[in-house]
């Protein structure tokens, strides 16, 4: 591989600066400099680990700063903006208020989770130390887990499952977090202590660390598909009430959403494990190339379900022309969501024949189509009401004619 000045000069200005032929054991490679005098862009007295916050030479740490801080901020805002929709429902509805628990509380758990992959980001800009160790190596892999257990989540609840519905929508999401909890807790104690090297890891480890959150994502990825697939090849002339349309149209968002995500993946895992090293740029795009994979897939998942599960939830919850029905809202089989069909007198349609009205409505625009002009009270039983039927005058054999005596 060439050295780093036959490279085009934008791909130079996205790329830490250290020699192409530089080796690591974990991630990226330490700074010689003591002092950050001579970058643009940062003060004499910052230390050098934090030089690709204010470097302006190798703008892909402002970059990704600048977006992380964003998808940081948005997903406050738009998680505080669900507590206080829940607590203004809660307050004008109680007793619709215990089915918002479960749905409020998955995409809470989903928007914090966004918010951790935005603020994890800063863990791979500094460079690799003491501090950062811990949570690259454990925040990683432990807030993607929440993000697609919640996404996972979501997809059962929209298959239809009973055992996800309602509360039991977090309480999937929290049970597969913590699977992943558990495996991160025991390879970082692992990895402290080992060899009396502390953070002492390679990259095909750190993937390796991801196979649970792989899992998930792939079982989120199949699930949406196959909900993707079912709502559009369903064709129903039927009224099925706008809990179904909902889910209509959750389903094609979640896979879209999965997708994405799945495709930022598989990106960062083959630069990571085999790119680099090809290319001749390991360990200086290490660090870049994890950043950039957790604020890119932040972004997808903060638009792909967190905005827009959240608009169609409030959407549904501020609907004044049917009662408020979540648990059809997180199913695909919701029927209407208006009450039962009305009988004897409470239907307005049904009229019994009086003396007077002969079984006519006087106003013609509450006279149905199917309604018949007359009553049966004004039939006369002394006339004839069958309906004549052909008659024929041979009462022989149709075909004797054809036939002569012999």
């Amino acid at each position: 591989m060439g050295s780093s000045s036959a490279l085009p000069l934008p791909l130079l200005l996205l790329l830490p600066l250290g020699a192409p032929g530089q080796s690591t054991n974990g991630s990226s490679a330490s700074s010689n400099l003591s002092s950050l005098s001579g970058v643009p862009g940062c003060g004499a007295g910052l230390s050098p680990a934090y030089r690709f916050l204010c470097d302006r030479w190798a703008a892909w740490g402002i970059i990704v700063e600048t977006l992380a801080t964003a998808g940081f901020l948005f997903s406050l805002l738009l998680l505080l903006g669900l507590l206080l929709w829940a607590l203004c429902f809660c307050a004008s509805s109680r007793k619709q208020c215990g089915r918002v628990g479960g749905p409020v509380a998955s995409m809470s758990l989903f928007l914090l989770a966004t918010a951790g992959l935005f603020g994890a980001t800063f863990a791979f800009i500094v460079r690799l130390s003491a501090q950062t160790c811990p949570a690259r190596l454990f925040l990683f892999a432990v807030l993607f887990a929440l993000a697609f257990s919640c996404l996972l989540a979501r997809c059962l609840v929209l298959l239809g499952l009973a055992a996800a519905r309602g509360w039991g929508e977090p309480a999937i999401a929290l049970g597969l977090f913590a699977v992943q909890v558990i495996i991160s807790t025991e390879w970082l104690i692992l990895v402290l202590l080992r060899d009396q090297n502390p953070c002492s890891y390679s990259q095909q480890e750190l993937a390796m660390l991801q196979i649970f959150v792989l899992c998930l994502l792939a079982a989120g990825l199949v699930l949406s598909l196959h909900l993707t697939c079912r709502s559009c090849s369903t064709h129903s002339y039927s009224y099925t009430g706008p809990n179904n349309q909902q889910g209509r149209v959750q389903a094609p968002l979640l896979f879209l959403t999965l997708l994405l995500s799945a495709g930022v993946w598989v990106a960062w895992i083959s630069m990571l494990t085999r790119g680099n090293v090809q290319l001749g740029r390991r360990p200086q795009w290490d660090d870049p190339v994890l950043s950039v994979a957790l604020v890119a897939n932040g972004w997808v998942l903060l638009l792909g379900h967190g905005l827009a599960q959240l608009a169609l939830l409030c959407r549904r919850g501020g609907s004044k022309d049917a009662p408020l029905d979540f648990t059809g809202w997180t199913g695909t089989s919701g029927e209407s969501p208006g009450p039962g069909p009305k009988e004897g007198r409470e239907n307005g349609s049904f009229e019994n024949d009086g003396e007077n009205r002969r079984g006519r409505r006087k106003d013609p625009s509450l006279r149905s189509p199917y309604e018949s002009g007359f009553s049966m009270t004004e039939i006369d039983p002394e006339k004839d009401y069958t309906i004549p039927r052909p008659q024929t005058t041979n009462y022989g054999e149709p075909y004797d004619e054809y036939y002569s005596e012999e």
